[in-house]
């Protein structure tokens, strides 16, 4: 019986900045990390999003039972069979995004993948963070969620090769906000806080703009380098160290951006714009709170208005989606149908052979060659008859046809 989306249990638990706030999501990557190892779920965590994928309904050789999922916080979307795959579809090809087709959620989810890929490790958390992370652990992964994700790479590849000018990144929105509070960039000295991936972006950015990188990082490796390849230089860090004078602050790290008392006092006081792209929020809520309107968090950004896309674009969008959507459907008909075209093969292969000792029974003086040549000529012969009915079922669309089979070979 063919098992369309809908029937494989396929679940999203679907969070973004939009809807639920930073804290909320973590709790939710946080409970999702129970799963442990499970091949039936895989967890996407970036500074906007925590996206749970499972097989809440299926069970694998070594496990038994149904998944037992986390509860959803408020403002979360619970997406079943095809709109879940619509959904990490349109993830991927970057529709979700606050940039349209930015490309780090695309690096995110093929870093998350390849990470389960990698086997022979113990304590792996079943996510994947931002900075392309994972725990480690057993890299199995359910065939149905290996097609899935391998599919919505494939869209977002190909959404991005249509990108006419440079790609934007989140990065960008955040300079966006610190150029709308203290004006140009250029000429401006900007502090990044963090060397990651998302402050790698934002030091780049700065020096498109004109401005000057001052890069703060607990490596001070990482930092020196970053600072080497976008012109700027390096600031220390720790809550021992006073805070450089600067013109903008954008935090792009997995910590509390801890400061001495006399940097907070200079922050508090001075006009400097922050952005803070750290999911969980980088600076504490005391502090959030004093520096007010100044601070500009990640859930922020998330509820600027999207890029626009024009209509034509938008359709060739759908279009994407509509042949993945159709080609995973496929696959998961295709990868159904298999034990019932196995049972045919079989059930014929069992009358050919029956057939075939009855023959050499009613005609012993056939000697070994001609025996040979009549297994040959049976054999093809089956061949030839169940290459029309085999490809057919391959490609039944509805599960009508397999059905049939079933009943009239009785399968």
């Amino acid at each position: 019986m063919t098992m369309p989306p809908d029937e494989l249990g396929l679940t999203a638990l679907v969070t973004h900045a939009r809807h639920v706030p930073s804290e909320e999501r973590e709790a939710l990557a946080a409970a999702a990390a129970a799963l442990g190892a499970d091949p039936r779920a895989l967890t996407i965590r970036t500074c906007h999003r925590v996206e749970v994928y499972a097989l809440a309904d299926s069970t694998t050789p070594d496990a038994t039972s149904a998944l037992v999922l986390p509860a959803l916080p408020d403002g979360g979307r619970r997406l079943v069979g095809d709109e879940a795959v619509r959904h990490l579809f349109a993830v991927a090809a970057g529709l979700d995004s606050v940039v349209v087709g930015e490309d780090q959620i695309l690096h995110q989810l093929r870093d998350c993948l390849s990470e389960r890929h990698l086997a022979g490790f113990e304590g792996y958390a079943g996510s994947c963070a931002e900075d392309g992370t994972a725990g480690q652990g057993d890299a199995v992964l359910h065939p149905v969620l290996e097609r899935l994700f391998q599919i919505a790479l494939h869209v977002g590849r190909e959404a991005r090769s249509w990108r006419d000018g440079p790609a934007r990144s989140l990065a960008d929105v955040a300079l966006d906000r610190v150029e709308a509070a203290m004006g140009p960039v250029a000429g401006r000295r900007l502090l990044v806080v963090g060397a990651g991936r998302m402050g790698r972006l934002a030091a780049l950015g700065i020096e498109r703009r004109g401005g000057r990188p001052l890069i703060s990082n607990r490596s001070a490796d990482r930092a020196a380098t970053l600072a080497s390849d976008t012109g700027g230089s390096i600031a220390p860090y720790g809550e021992d160290e006073a805070l450089p004078e600067v013109d903008g602050i954008v935090l792009a790290i997995s910590s509390k951006w801890v400061l001495p008392p006399r940097a907070v006092a200079s922050v508090i006081e001075s006009r400097t714009p922050i952005v803070d792209l750290s999911s969980p929020p980088a600076l504490d809520a005391a502090m959030r709170e004093r520096l007010g309107s100044r601070y500009v968090s990640v859930d922020d950004l998330a509820r600027s208005p999207q890029d626009e896309i024009r209509e034509r674009l938008r359709r060739r969008f759908e279009r994407l989606l509509d042949e993945a959507d159709g080609e995973f459907q496929q696959w998961v008909r295709t990868r159904s149908v298999v034990p019932t075209i196995q049972a045919l093969a079989d059930h014929a292969e069992t009358r050919r052979a029956d057939e075939i000792d009855r023959l050499f029974r009613r005609a012993p003086e056939l000697d070994p060659h001609e025996r040979e040549l009549v297994e040959q000529m049976s054999r093809r012969l089956v061949a030839g008859l169940l290459h029309a009915p085999l490809a057919t079922l391959n490609d039944d669309a509805t599960g009508e046809l397999e059905r049939a089979a079933r009943a009239l070979f009785s399968i």
